[in-house]
């Protein structure tokens, strides 16, 4: 087998067999991606990108770095429309309060403590 140094890309070959591919360390997805090593490694717990677990260390191929760039991918919106499929138009019933109406009164909540106590005074 030949060896690779942690930047290589090209895959391995084993003598008279099949290249193998290169695996990437999360180091290496997180250094291409911009994020940290840890946001990879989470991710991957969370089965939420692509990886391999050879010997229990997480591992990426090419084609899983590529799904992970098409998973976290966001098109623009602009200029197109939802469609309006179940979508209405609320329509008032009450008129509008003007700006003088007078604000909501606010009423402070017992603590839970204190309904404990409250309980345990009428029994």
């Amino acid at each position: 087998m030949t060896s690779h140094t942690s930047h290589s890309v090209t895959a391995v070959t084993v003598t008279g067999g099949p290249a193998l591919p290169y695996l990437y360390r999360p180091a290496e997805i997180a250094d291409a991606l911009g994020v940290s090593e840890w946001w990879v490694k989470e991710q991957a717990r969370q089965k939420r990108i692509p990886f391999t677990r050879p010997g229990g260390t997480y591992r990426f191929t090419a084609e899983h770095f590529q799904e992970i760039i098409r998973l976290f991918e966001e098109r623009p919106t602009k200029g197109v429309r939802e469609p309006e499929v179940g979508r209405q138009r609320s329509r008032r019933t009450e008129p509008r309060k003007s700006a003088e109406s007078k604000p909501a009164r606010l009423v402070p909540r017992v603590p839970p403590r204190m309904r404990l106590a409250q309980i345990a005074a009428a029994a």
